[in-house]
């Protein structure tokens, strides 16, 4: 627990209080000098015994509210409740190809890396979305569940690695199928941001899958990512990230992998989608943003969580109570008392 949200007051205060300290020492030497060029030098002091001011204490409660006043800008805090976090939301699931295929050096450093970052960059640009996250091969598997927990995300997010799941190939009918039944219980658009190379293994399969996207409000935003041209996919890799072996079929013949733009650009259009073709991490997460713009929004409460606290009022009062003291309150210093001896 941290006593005070932003501490960092304290040390505005310590400037603030030097420079009224400075300003203070400034008015008083300009004072004193226009005395001395008015009045003989017990005159004045003759002239006003009766009513000067008490400085010490009006200094006292002057930098005491200053102080207060900093202290709860400084946000003291303890204690904690429970805050119901709701509001309006859109749904989207990204699915991501894990096969060996994304392994590929046709992007630097390869096709998963740059996937990973133009995904996380998006995540931290949802901020009305409920996203949950899918890794697939020839099968589709939930990684993270629909939330709306940015640092859940990126955490499930940076844990996707090529090869990680026990099944190969690629088909993308999984994970439209595996979408289409996360997001079934949400009404209006949805939406599936599908980032792979294309190289659909089951393409018999996509006609059933986009059908029942579309009975499920799923509009497909495929992103293909690698080359026309191909490259080849490394099996074997050193301790310096040099490539040692390439991967081979089962005739002994190097796989080259190549960007399969016509699957993805049908399921696309079939589903009232877009495609994209990546780029940069930037420009991609930009346009897969625009892409998501007019999706349907559901209310509902997004969770809860706990915070400390705040408790800011308490110096706040003190500080309005000291500064109205400074300013009502002359403390003039009593007048002396005549002396009876003196009196005739």
């Amino acid at each position: 627990m941290e006593l005070f949200g932003k501490p960092i007051f304290f040390i505005y205060f310590l400037i603030a209080a030097l420079a009224a300290g400075g300003l203070w020492a400034a008015g008083k030497q300009l004072k004193n000098r226009a005395i001395n060029a008015f009045f003989a030098p017990q005159a004045y002091a003759k002239l006003t015994q009766n009513l000067r001011l008490n400085h010490t204490l009006n200094a006292v409660f002057f930098f005491a509210g200053l102080f207060f006043l900093f202290t709860a800008l400084a946000r003291p805090q303890w204690g904690v409740e429970v805050i119901q976090a709701e509001g309006k939301f859109a749904q989207t699931v990204i699915a991501v190809d894990v096969s060996s295929s994304m392994k590929a050096r046709d992007l630097k450093p390869d096709r998963l890396a740059n996937a990973k970052s133009m995904l996380s960059m998006l995540i931290s640009n949802l901020q009305e979305e409920r996203i949950g996250i899918i890794a697939f091969t020839s099968k589709a598997y939930i990684q993270c569940p629909i939330t709306t927990d940015e640092s859940a995300l990126k955490y499930f997010l940076s844990s996707l690695k090529a090869d990680m799941l026990p099944v190969p190939g690629t088909a993308l009918a999984a994970p439209v199928n595996l979408a289409a039944r996360m997001l079934a219980k949400y009404p209006g658009q949805k939406a599936l941001i599908l980032l792979t190379d294309g190289e659909d293994h089951e393409p018999d399969q996509l006609k059933k899958s986009i059908k029942t996207a579309l009975e499920n409000g799923l509009r497909v935003i495929a992103v293909g990512i690698g080359t026309q041209e191909g490259e080849l996919i490394p099996q074997k890799i050193d301790a310096s990230g040099k490539v040692s072996e390439y991967k081979k079929d089962k005739n002994g013949n190097t796989v080259v992998t190549k960007l399969d733009e016509q699957s993805l650009v049908e399921l696309a259009k079939a589903t009232n989608g877009a495609y994209i073709h990546y780029t940069t991490p930037a420009q991609v997460a930009a346009k897969v943003e625009t892409s998501l713009k007019d999706l349907d929004r559901t209310y509902s409460s997004a969770g809860s969580h706990t915070r400390y606290k705040d408790r800011y009022q308490i110096p706040l009062a003190l500080s309005i109570l000291l500064f109205c003291s400074w300013l009502l309150w002359p403390a003039r210093k009593a007048a002396p008392k005549p002396n009876p001896k003196k009196v005739q």
